[in-house]
């Protein structure tokens, strides 16, 4: 818990420093994920995020995600989905809403070196918009570690290669806490770093809620 009051601290923190500098603003992300078993083999992936491009002000971003998960053995499973993002361009030059259709193919690895918990995540990615359409592939490596039987730790970095442009697009890297509030629901609080390929920065805070049936046991 101690743990987490000191990141809280250290994002507003942050957020002061970013006022102070009009051209790095700190932004927000309100995040659901959800997990949905099927049968011993599939799950549904569920996703909403909505982000802000800086605290307090309007929602410049939706995504949602919906994926059918395939359980290949306990280490290895594939995902194949779609997702809509709608973004609200009006303080950018180019006004106007933007949608954005992607269909989705994810290949996941997770493994364990001692308590330390190691995923790997493939992800290709064709992109619909205005007329257009762009093909991403993106590889996130994540780390998680628990400091109790309730609160664990982790950090990840996911880099993003555009094949219909610069073949380096942008990178992710975050860190922070989750705590565990019950057999299904998780919650998280974390921050991330933002890097693009036109050295354009951005911080975020993330704060979401996880909800998964995976490991539900059967009814008798």
């Amino acid at each position: 818990m101690k743990k987490a009051t000191l990141i809280l601290l250290l994002l507003i923190t942050q957020q002061i420093i970013a006022q102070e500098n009009p051209e790095k603003e700190l932004g927000v992300w309100y995040m659901y994920n959800g997990s949905h078993k099927v049968s011993e083999k599939f799950s549904l992936k569920t996703m909403a995020h909505f982000r802000f491009f800086e605290v307090g002000d309007d929602m410049q971003q939706f995504i949602g995600r919906l994926g059918a998960n395939y359980k290949i053995n306990k280490n290895f499973s594939a995902t194949l989905g779609y997702a809509y993002l709608g973004t609200d361009r009006t303080f950018e030059v180019s006004k106007g809403d933007f949608s954005d259709h992607r269909i989705y193919e994810d290949l996941n690895v997770k493994h364990k070196i001692s308590k330390l918990g190691i995923a790997h995540r493939l992800r290709a990615e064709q992109r619909f918009f205005e007329s257009q359409t762009g093909h991403f592939i993106r590889y996130q490596l994540g780390l998680s570690y628990p400091l109790s039987k309730k609160w664990s730790t982790y950090l990840y970095d996911e880099i993003f290669f555009d094949f219909t442009g610069e073949s380096y697009n942008q990178n992710w890297l975050g860190a922070g806490f989750k705590y565990q509030l019950s057999k299904v629901v998780k919650l998280q609080l974390g921050y991330m770093s933002i890097n693009t390929a036109n050295s354009q920065n951005f911080d975020k805070i993330q704060v979401g809620i996880a909800i998964s049936t995976d490991h539900r046991k059967k009814d008798k």
